[in-house]
């Protein structure tokens, strides 16, 4: 009843940059927390970057000072700008929220990720 989906990733050059973005939609009372993981493969999915509702945020030391997410609460969207990238910023990214939903029911969802790829 819930879906993330993602939108943005791609293949870009070393230094370029993207702009992820992730909606969610269904039946929807509030969200919590909302996050960037990226997963490569043989690694553990990892955080990139949180929001909380109210806009507080971390992140990776890896991204900071190169990466900014950010959230529309109107429309239940967390984006994640992504600046100077690097060929290790490579892989799949998901989105990640902290939904409650119409019948109180707290629930963690994720997105089915969208691929980005920094060539060297």
């Amino acid at each position: 009843q819930v879906q993330l989906v993602e939108s943005g990733g791609g293949l870009v050059q070393a230094g370029g940059s993207l702009r992820l973005s992730c909606a969610a939609s269904g039946s929807i009372f509030s969200i919590n927390a909302m996050g960037w993981y990226r997963q490569v493969p043989g690694k553990q999915r990892e955080l990139v970057a949180g929001i909380t509702r109210g806009g507080s945020t971390n992140y990776a030391d890896s991204v900071k000072g190169r990466f900014t997410i950010s959230r529309d609460n109107a429309k239940n969207t967390v984006y994640l700008q992504m600046n100077s990238l690097k060929p290790e910023d490579t892989g799949v990214y998901h989105c990640n929220a902290d939904i409650i939903g119409y019948s109180s029911r707290r629930l963690d969802y994720w997105g089915q990720g969208t691929q980005v790829t920094v060539s060297s």
